[in-house]
């Protein structure tokens, strides 16, 4: 191999070393994108979920005192349902 083959060789090396990182800078680049944006939708999410917890609170309070004869009902049901499923016999 002759010195000038060796610097081809060279060049073309650093050229295709120079392209792999640029590509894989993109990569990296594109990924932090994606997770930003999955981020930002998690916290909205997050947002909408707390409010619509919220009102299911706020819609159980309403009712509790609006039926409170019926929400005993209810609970009284309820917690026999799960204490039979609950159960081990």
């Amino acid at each position: 191999m002759t010195a000038s083959s060796a610097e081809q060789l060279s060049k073309a090396a650093g050229k295709t070393v120079e392209r792999v990182k640029a590509d894989a800078h993109e990569a990296v680049e594109t990924a932090a994108n994606v997770s930003r944006q999955a981020a930002k939708v998690m916290g909205e999410k997050g947002e909408q979920m707390k409010h619509l917890e919220e009102q299911f609170v706020e819609n159980c309070r309403n009712y509790v005192h609006d039926k409170p004869v019926t929400s005993l009902g209810v609970a009284v049901a309820l917690g026999f349902l799960l204490s039979r499923l609950v159960s081990t016999r």
